[in-house]
């Protein structure tokens, strides 16, 4: 079975979103772009931060769960997943049945500066006392389960969009024809 669908995993603001839509908008009419937070929020009926505060972190994981079963049984779309998606092998195992999973990276001074321009209503992580150091915790925690989940690594530092798009599309491509090769 070949893969149709491309999830981009990785820490917040490292242009998962930005760098799926544009991706989506180069695949054509036949792709959609779904982000697993957008999707936690529909299911929920209230914002992430919301779930946080009032149900936890542990209901908010469990629709996290949902979300990334629901979307990993679509065809040909480009999934922004949160940046926790990669906590529970049950979710990398749904993406990995139809998607390529590639990890975006970028500097923590990248990250920092766009989470801070975004604002805490968006990223609970920075509404700490010492937001850089909240940010070196959780991302250093990730960092395994972020790698040990991508097919591809993509660093975004000092490029531009399309420049991303195309390296992802190029990677999947010289993936997939190795692969058969070997079939």
């Amino acid at each position: 079975m070949t893969k149709d669908s491309i999830a981009l995993i990785g820490f917040m603001a490292t242009g998962k979103s930005t760098i799926g839509k544009a991706l989506t908008d180069y695949l054509g009419n036949d792709y959609r772009f779904i982000e697993t937070d957008q999707l936690i929020i529909e299911m929920a009926g209230k914002s992430i931060p919301k779930i946080f505060s009032e149900e936890g972190e542990e209901k908010f994981r469990e629709y996290e769960v949902e979300a990334c079963k629901r979307v990993s049984k679509l065809k040909k779309v480009v999934i922004s997943c949160g940046g926790g998606i990669v906590l529970k092998e049950i979710n990398i195992r749904n993406l990995k049945r139809n998607c390529h999973i590639v990890l975006l990276k970028t500097s923590i001074e990248e990250i920092y500066k766009r989470a801070i321009n975004e604002g805490k209503e968006f990223r609970p992580v920075i509404d700490k006392e010492d937001p850089m150091n909240e940010i070196k915790k959780v991302l250093k925690y990730r960092e395994m389960f972020y790698n040990s989940s991508a097919e591809f690594v993509i660093d975004t530092i000092d490029k531009k969009v399309d420049e991303i798009v195309i390296e992802i599309l190029e990677k999947i491509e010289f993936f997939v024809k190795n692969n058969e090769s070997e079939h």
